[in-house]
């Protein structure tokens, strides 16, 4: 569940060829033309959520919860992602099957803006405290190991306390 709400961004990998090709004959737009598009629909969002439920044991409530995750990307987006030169992201929330409606807020602050950053911030913070109190975090989808090492590291800085 925790890669529902990372993989609409899967369509900004496209920066990549557009940043190393930026200064050649014919420069590819990728990130330009298609972050926000590609995987930030209706339809990417139940496809993926079909791959989880294959994969899913509990294949209803991982399934439920993918496509949940999955939108509160897209809602985060709407909100709060605008861009450097104030561009409002439109999402093209019906796609492949419409290109309308576009879904934009008008208030979108920009992806720097206060509102994120104390938003990460305090879920930052909250992560935290849960991996030293639970022993585990986010980073063991990566390596057990690293893992470890951060929660024992968490544990060691700021020792739970318990009140006789």
């Amino acid at each position: 569940m925790t890669w529902a709400s990372v993989v609409p961004d899967i369509d900004g990998l496209g920066i990549i060829a557009e940043w190393t090709t930026r200064n050649s004959a014919h420069p590819l737009n990728w990130w330009s033309d298609y972050h926000h598009v590609l995987g930030h629909n209706f339809g990417f969002a139940l496809l993926f959520s079909v791959i989880a439920a294959v994969f899913a044991k509990q294949k209803v409530i991982t399934t439920l919860l993918v496509f949940i995750s999955f939108h509160l990307h897209l809602l985060g987006d709407l909100i709060g992602a605008r861009g450097p030169d104030g561009f409002k992201w439109p999402i093209p929330y019906l796609l492949p099957f419409s290109k309308q409606p576009e879904l934009v807020w008008s208030g979108q602050w920009a992806l720097n803006a206060w509102p994120n950053v104390l938003i990460t911030g305090l879920l930052l913070i909250v992560t935290m405290v849960l991996a030293r109190n639970q022993g585990y975090s986010p980073l063991q989808l990566f390596s057990a190991k690293l893992d470890d090492v951060f929660v024992s590291t968490l544990r060691r800085r700021f020792p739970v306390r318990i009140n006789a």
